[in-house]
């Protein structure tokens, strides 16, 4: 395993082990009592036009597993894996289905690192906001999720837009309050490290163990997928921020999150 990914597994489970006592606790009433809970409108539309009863659904960097349980009840499908590096939040998730009794099985795995025993499984692979910067290399991700892909699998991604990465956020030193959309990184700036933990999960600032994280282009995501045998079938953009670091620009024209679909020839 890498050592930017072994960095990054030690300070997911800090940050998990601290979380939170409100994070993934209404996991277990919403998925029992809501259609699509966790999933955003666009995204749930998406959902409903592919056809998921019966099928197997894969979601790479599941966190604590509850947009999987979300879509396996919702979408009647017969059983979903989830994959994500943190062993304690897959221990976690495993718990959660158990409650629910859905049949979801989560697995501790770097996905680079995904063997054969998953080769042609799934019908359906979804990925959700915050899972494509911790790779380093597109192109060597998504062929593992290709290889975990059946013929005419599909696959939805709702992600971050990468036009977000030019973006200053409260805390660095660039943020202007009074220009929020003015752009202070470069588009194709590889490369991060930080130690200022996960708010979103522990609901406070600490100093973490050290997270690395990798921006992507558009065309690093296209061309990772397309090289590897999945070709774009659609591609929405919004002006509405999913990640909870641009909220105060929500809907002002600039383009902060995306739903990628694409199909395995």
């Amino acid at each position: 395993m890498e050592k930017y990914i072994e960095g990054n597994k030690a300070a997911w489970e800090e940050a998990f082990d601290n979380r939170h006592a409100s994070w993934g606790a209404d996991i277990t009433e919403r998925v029992e009592k809501e259609d699509y809970p966790f999933f955003n409108d666009e995204m749930v539309a998406v959902l409903k036009k592919i056809n998921t009863k019966g099928a197997v659904i894969g979601q790479f960097c599941c966190n604590n597993g509850r947009e999987l349980l979300s879509l396996v009840k919702s979408g009647s499908a017969a059983r979903g894996v989830g994959f994500d590096i943190a062993e304690n939040q897959i221990s976690f998730a495993n718990e959660k289905a158990k409650e629910l009794n859905l049949p979801c099985e989560f697995v501790a795995a770097n996905v680079y690192d995904i063997d054969d025993s998953h080769k042609e499984e799934f019908d359906v692979v979804i990925i959700t906001i915050g899972a494509l910067c911790w790779f380093d290399n597109l192109d060597r991700f998504f062929a593992v999720i290709a290889k975990c892909m059946k013929l005419g699998a599909v696959i939805v991604i709702n992600e971050q837009h990468p036009c977000t990465n030019m973006l200053a956020t409260q805390g660095d030193e660039p943020y202007n309050p009074d220009h929020k959309k003015e752009c202070h990184y470069s588009y194709f700036e590889h490369e991060w490290t930080g130690n200022g933990g996960m708010y979103y999960m522990t609901q406070k600032n600490y100093e973490s163990k050290t997270f690395t994280d990798y921006t992507h282009s558009m065309s690093e995501i296209m061309s990772g997928m397309c090289s590897n045998g999945i070709m774009i079938t659609g591609l929405q953009e919004f002006d509405y921020d999913i990640s909870g670091g641009f909220s105060d620009i929500d809907c002002t024209g600039f383009p902060l999150s995306m739903i990628v679909q694409g199909k395995k020839q």
